[in-house]
């Protein structure tokens, strides 16, 4: 198996993007004051919206390429452990059960990435970097 590791690495990171690169897209536009809007509503100054769709669309991209992949994995870590216990922590509603779930999963997919790092089909194995 650890023949397939690299390959393994670079699919798990492009699939693990396409749901951020989406988000952050669909956050631009006419979506962004509606966004903004609802954030507020659930107590996250909505001044964050800016950093959220840096970290989404921006951060997204750079785990495609592996780029900054390590620092971008932990933030991205972080951040999708904060909206699950901002956003779907209302256990009584079944969808935000679900939300809340989806979220610590694809958290611990950032958190491999992580430790793993990109592997080498990568734009920080070309630099020889290891952030």
């Amino acid at each position: 198996m650890k023949k397939f590791e690299d390959s393994g690495l670079l699919v798990a990171r492009i699939l693990i993007s396409v749901l951020f690169i989406i988000a952050g897209y669909g956050k631009l536009g006419n979506a962004y004051a509606g966004t903004q809007e609802f954030m507020e509503a659930m107590k996250v100054p909505g001044i964050l919206l800016p950093l959220t769709i840096l970290l989404e669309l921006g951060g997204g991209l750079a785990m495609m390429l592996g780029l900054l992949t390590r620092t971008t994995a932990v933030f991205t870590f972080i951040f999708c452990i904060l909206t699950a216990l901002l956003f779907h922590s209302d256990f009584s509603n079944d969808l935000n059960l679900t939300m809340f779930l989806k979220n610590v999963s694809i958290s611990a997919g950032y958190l491999l990435l992580a430790m793993m790092g990109p592997g080498r089909f990568s734009i920080d194995h070309v630099m020889k970097k290891n952030w």
